[in-house]
């Protein structure tokens, strides 16, 4: 059994709840109060989340936990098996956490300083309108980031993307409130709102 510590609406976590659904991997859920971690830290030496118990070794970093969990379940795939398919998704997740999500973190930051540089804020936005028209152009004739199947890509991606359509009310953390005040969809991107309805309806392993 998988042992995984979350909190609440934590984008990070729903991208392992989404991965170990479609695998269907049961796992434990230990929900730990977003301001005292100190038994996250207890286990893992940091205060992010989520935090994967593999049958004693502990995995931080979601896109580090999906990989771990496909090496142990690797079926169905999140990963391609093709090598150059397969280092073209390593690259979409690096991009997204690297470079995508610089961002609204940067806007979350400024907002949350009480001095925000409204300048840098609206050329962030720019930058998170400009990505909306990548993840549009990759949906293109397909219904997954990287085509028939559900895979890393969307997990990673989805978590941040769907707040462009869809917030839970009880959810009201400012980065989320960013994200979906930041991504404006309107109806020039068909093919990111039906992946976002398709995805929000699939199932989830974790609260």
């Amino acid at each position: 059994m998988i042992s995984v510590w979350l909190i609440p609406f934590s984008t990070n976590v729903e991208r392992l709840s989404l991965a170990l659904a479609h695998k269907g991997v049961e796992a434990e859920a230990i929900e730990v109060d977003p301001d005292g971690r100190r038994e996250v830290v207890r286990v893992s030496g940091q205060e992010l989340v989520p935090v994967a118990d593999f049958d004693g070794e502990i995995v931080v970093d979601s896109p580090v936990i999906l990989r771990k969990l496909e090496e142990v379940h690797p079926d169905p795939p999140l990963w391609p098996p093709d090598r150059a398919r397969r280092a073209e998704l390593d690259v979409f997740i690096d991009w997204f956490n690297r470079v995508w999500k610089v961002a609204p973190n940067a806007i979350a930051e400024a907002i949350e300083g009480g001095h925000p540089d409204q300048f840098a804020i609206d050329a962030h936005r720019a930058e998170m309108g400009a990505a909306l028209a990548v993840f549009e152009s990759l949906l293109e004739g397909r219904p997954y980031l990287f085509g028939n199947e559900l895979s890393a890509a969307d997990c990673v991606a989805f978590p941040f993307l769907k707040y462009a359509a869809v917030r839970d009310p009880a959810d009201d953390e400012l980065f989320h409130r960013i994200l979906e005040d930041y991504q404006q969809l309107g109806d020039s991107h068909p093919n990111l709102a039906a992946w976002i309805e398709r995805v929000n309806g699939l199932p989830r392993a974790l609260p």
